[in-house]
Parts: C-alpha cells; sequence; structure tokens
C-alpha cells in the first residue's frame, strides 16, 4: 500500500464542516419538495447501515451482483485484459472487490470515497488481501473530475461502479457523472458498471423497506448526521421511512415523512414542515437493455458487452471510452 500522497480532501471550512454538504442541505430544504443528495446518507455510520443492508434477505442486488462476478472471471479477463488501474468510484468497503481483482490481473487499485475513515480502512484490509499490488485510496467526491494519483497516470485505467449507484441519480446528473469519470480515466479507458433491472413492484419494494427496518435506519441515519454536522434541531423520532415505487419513473424513491407539524433549524436556519410532507433521499432507477445503453452513451461510454445472474435481476456492463465524433 502506498501512502496517501496524492491524497484529495474533501473541503472543509474553519469548523470543519463539509463545505457541499452544507450547501446541499440547506438548498433541498428550501425547496417545496424537499430533497437531499442521496451521496450524503454514507458517512462512516451511513457506510455501514448500508453494509448490513446488503446481508438482508430483501435486498437482492449484492448476491445478484457477486454472483456474476464470481462466475464470469474468465469472461472479465478476456474482454479487460490484464495491467489496467482499476478506479473503483465509491469503494465502500470493497466487499465485490476481490472477486474482479483476482480475475483480471490489475497494475493497481485506486478506490475513491468521500468518507475517508471507512476508505482507508477498507483500502488496508485489501492491501493485506493482495500483498503485490499497488494501493492507493483517494478520499474525494467523485461527482467532480479527480486527479488519480500520479503512479497510474500511464496506465490504462478500468472504472469500477459496482452496486447500480448509478441509479440514485436523476437522468441529468447520471450523464454528468459518467462525462466525469470519462474525464478522470482518460482516453482509452473502460467502465464496468453495475446496473438494477426492472422486476416486480413487490420484489422491489421490499428490498428497500425490509421487516427487520435497516433500510430505515440508514434513510433516518442522513437526519442524524444532520443534526451532528450541521447543528441541527431535526426531531427524528418524528420522522418515518418510506418506500415506494414510482412506474411513470422506473424507480424507488425513498424519502423522510413527517408525521407531525415541526419546527427545526440547521446550521443557524430555521426550517417548518407540516405533517404529511417529506425530505426526497434517495432515487433508485432500474434500468432495462435499452435505457441503460441509452444513459452510457449520453455519458460517453459505448456498451461493449453485459451480463446478468441468472434470474435476470441485475446487470453488469463493460462500456469503453467513446471517440469523440463531429457528426452521427
Amino acid at each position: 500500500m502506498s501512502s496517501n500522497s496524492g491524497l484529495e480532501l474533501v473541503d472543509r471550512d474553519e469548523d470543519g464542516v463539509d463545505r457541499a454538504f452544507r450547501a446541499d442541505v440547506l438548498m433541498g430544504l428550501s425547496e417545496a419538495q424537499k430533497a437531499i443528495p442521496a451521496r450524503w446518507l454514507y458517512d462512516d455510520a451511513g457506510s455501514q447501515l448500508f453494509e448490513d443492508i446488503t446481508q438482508i434477505p430483501e435486498y437482492y442486488p449484492t448476491r445478484a451482483e457477486t454472483e456474476i462476478l464470481t462466475a464470469r472471471g474468465a469472461e472479465f479477463a478476456q474482454s479487460i485484459g490484464p495491467d489496467r488501474a482499476v478506479v473503483e468510484f465509491g469503494s465502500g468497503s470493497s466487499v465485490k472487490t476481490p472477486l474482479l481483482l483476482r480475475a483480471i490481473e490489475p497494475a493497481a487499485y485506486v478506490p475513491l470515497d468521500i468518507s475517508g475513515d471507512f476508505l482507508r480502512a477498507a483500502a488496508a484490509d485489501l492491501s493485506a488481501k493482495f500483498p503485490g499490488l499497488p494501493v492507493h485510496p483517494v478520499e474525494a467526491d467523485f461527482m467532480r473530475k479527480v486527479a488519480l494519483p500520479n503512479d497510474v497516470a500511464d496506465m490504462p485505467k478500468l472504472g469500477f461502479f459496482p452496486g447500480s449507484t448509478i441509479g440514485n441519480m436523476v437522468a441529468r446528473t447520471a450523464v454528468d457523472l459518467l462525462r466525469t469519470m470519462r474525464d478522470t480515466l482518460g482516453e482509452g479507458s473502460q467502465l464496468l458498471i453495475g446496473m438494477d433491472l426492472i422486476k416486480g413492484t413487490d420484489v422491489l419494494e421490499a428490498a428497500y423497506d425490509d421487516a427487520a427496518g435497516v433500510t430505515g435506519e440508514f434513510n433516518l441515519n442522513l437526519a442524524r448526521r444532520i443534526n451532528r454536522e450541521l447543528d441541527g434541531t431535526i426531531p427524528v423520532d418524528d420522522l418515518r421511512h418510506v418506500a415506494r415505487w414510482d412506474d411513470d419513473f422506473a424507480r424507488i424513491e425513498m424519502h423522510l415523512e413527517v408525521q407531525r407539524d415541526m419546527e427545526f433549524s440547521v446550521a443557524g436556519r430555521d426550517f417548518v414542515m407540516t405533517k404529511g410532507e417529506t425530505i426526497h433521499t434517495e432515487n433508485s432507477h432500474k434500468f432495462d437493455k435499452r435505457s441503460s445503453a441509452t444513459l452510457l452513451l449520453a455519458g460517453g461510454w459505448t456498451p461493449m458487452q453485459r451480463w446478468t445472474d441468472e434470474k435476470g435481476r441485475f446487470s453488469l456492463i463493460l462500456a469503453e471510452a467513446s471517440i469523440p465524433r463531429s457528426a452521427p
């Protein structure tokens, strides 16, 4: 494992507050439909809760994706080739990453994550599993172009974005992210990306509102984080986790629903919400073959190959950076 030279730190003010987090929360709470970007669900506590979610019976995506990574390793190796630097966007605990790394013989691994402590612990664990592999953790907001460590600058890159995180974003944001990833990775790069597939409403809603309430705690943790980091006074006990399917947008929506009229403050600003209002905290868009291809092409990536699990619940798509063209 390398040192943290090249580490990109999150922009914080003199009090240690993440400026982007504060700006997004204050803007989102000021809108008619209050909404906060899903990426802020993932502080250290949120990241751990999400890892817990991946183990619950109702949450199929992780098991389906792991099945693909386990069963199709030889095909990944053939399509991707050896000696690429694997750049994982939003690496979290990197639990799926060893399956890919064992398959493709990479030259280096660069995990990117906004949750620094979680990132470094996961990177250290992975370094122990792959002692000969250079590992370069970068604490960064991957929604913006990231300067990769100099050690991998001249290597061909493979972006790895598992877990259907792309589905958390509305189309314009997803396209912007895909273009940013292309800028980060450079010409000649590849991207292996997970996308969840459209299926029955009962299966989808259960996956985001499990019987044990783990997903609810994950959602409510956002309000607790706001209270802790932004001097918030949100009455968390009066919020309820809600998950529902919206067929028009082909997505599961997660909300925090207010159970009574309430007033609270965040970062010195006052807010009022009435019973039944919600804070929209996450979208989880689901895709089919056509919609996933359209999204990738709009973001500057050309689909090359796709794999699904045996039950057809989830897909992993390998794409290459599209060559710029002046006309169709």
